[in-house]
């Protein structure tokens, strides 16, 4: 019985399956329900060998499957995987094209010359007709300063003016009085010159007329001693000359004293008038005002704080890591994109590049001379100027922009893909 069951199970058992004596180790769980019982369990003779199940047929068919029918069974979901897998690389390969063509960067924001406004002169302050954030142009008034000290201080300093400008006034006549003298003086020289020579010849003859007899020695006397007259009064007259002569120098010298002393009060007056003109707080350029602090009725100190002021003339300044910079130079055309205003696009263009990262003008630079050195991609700030900078928006210090540089010419894939479609579109 024992040959018999063995050579029945040969044939009619199905190969994978094995006899065993002992009951299987497996759990229900694990081996299915349906198992084909062994010839052991089933006695020959009594009970015929038992069917191959379609679970096992099903295995044995699925084992001889080619590999291509995988395809063949599932179409949709072959075709969305060859699509996926197109997309995919269509898309990594235009994206490595966009790359060639264009430099981008999220860190990047508003920046402009913002300053305070204070007032040169100290005063209490009467009247502001600005607010926050409102837009003035140039001379556009931004804070009053009480001005009644100032224009006191004027008017002394015009009553100055008015004091040296006389006093020159009155040098000139003297002057002129003076050149006057001087001639008279000179008349006078000339008359005892004149009346020496006279008595030179009176008291020659009548030295000769002594000297031969027909003349007295009393009259040879006489012409003498007016000869001397004349001498001393010739020397007078010269000595008026000379004296008002000088008189005339330091009349000169006094001259440009006042002048010097007008020129100095012109100064004043006109420092007096610039002081005066400092009580009016203005805009010396189109902009904004922000943070605004002075109040009515505050005394402002020389210097102090009143607003802060926001021009016009806005740039952006874009960190571009060190490896972005080989092909971007000034002049190339820039996109931004602003964070505050999504949808909005505004055209520019590099202006300069910074010769050194930003952490090497910061107020510690790094420094790396230790033993234990990380690198680190730098960052190199770049100046992007607005070719129109919108209106209609208000576009401050600080807020975040997204530049993206075109660093070549040539048109990329995707425009030339664009451009193709408008072109049949239209």
């Amino acid at each position: 019985m024992e040959r018999g069951e063995l050579r029945l199970e040969s044939v009619e058992s199905p190969p994978p399956i094995a006899a065993l004596d002992a009951p299987s180790v497996r759990s229900d769980k694990q081996e299915p329900a349906a198992r084909a019982p062994s010839p052991q369990e089933s006695p020959v003779g009594k009970q015929p060998a038992s069917p191959v199940r379609p679970e096992a047929a099903e295995q044995q068919a699925d084992s001889k499957v080619r590999p291509g029918s995988f395809v063949r069974r599932r179409p949709v979901v072959s075709a969305i995987g060859a699509v996926l897998l197109a997309a995919t690389i269509g898309g990594g390969y235009l994206y490595m094209d966009y790359t060639r063509h264009f430099e981008s960067t999220d860190d990047g924001f508003v920046a402009a010359r913002q300053f305070a406004l204070a007032p040169k002169v100290s005063g209490y302050v009467t009247a502001i007709p600005v607010t926050d954030n409102q837009h003035v142009a140039v001379g556009d008034v931004i804070a009053r300063l009480d001005d009644r000290d100032y224009r006191v201080a004027l008017a002394q300093a015009e009553a100055q003016v008015a004091a040296a400008r006389a006093s020159i006034e009155n040098i000139d006549a003297q002057l002129d009085v003076q050149q006057a003298q001087i001639a008279a003086n000179q008349a006078q020289v000339d008359q005892a010159d004149a009346a020496l020579v006279f008595a030179q010849q009176q008291a020659a003859r009548y030295q000769h007329l002594e000297q031969t007899g027909y003349g007295t020695v009393q009259n040879s006397e006489q012409y003498t001693s007016q000869l001397h007259q004349q001498q001393s009064a010739l020397l007078s007259a010269k000595a008026n000359l000379n004296l008002a002569q000088r008189q005339v120098e330091s009349l000169k010298a006094q001259h440009k004293s006042a002048v010097a002393s007008l020129a100095q009060a012109e100064a004043q007056r006109d420092q007096a008038q610039l002081n005066l003109s400092y009580t009016t707080v203005t805009a010396a350029q189109p902009g904004r005002v922000a943070n605004l602090s002075a109040a009515i009725g505050q005394f402002a100190q020389t210097g102090t704080n009143l607003t802060m002021f926001v021009p016009d003339e806005i740039w952006v300044t874009a960190n571009f890591k060190e490896i972005q910079l080989d092909r971007m130079r000034p002049g190339e055309k820039v996109t931004l994109k602003i964070d505050a205003y999504p949808g909005r696009t505004i055209n520019g263009h590099v202006e300069s590049v910074q010769p050194g990262s930003g952490t090497a003008f910061s107020l510690l630079p790094a420094q790396n001379a230790t033993g234990n050195y990380v690198k680190i991609v730098q960052r190199v700030p770049v100046k992007i100027v607005m070719d129109n900078p919108p209106t209609d928006v208000a576009l401050g210090p600080g807020m975040s922009v997204v530049p993206t540089v075109r660093i070549d010419a040539s048109p990329s894939l995707v425009e030339r893909l664009g451009s193709l479609s408008l072109g049949r579109f239209l």
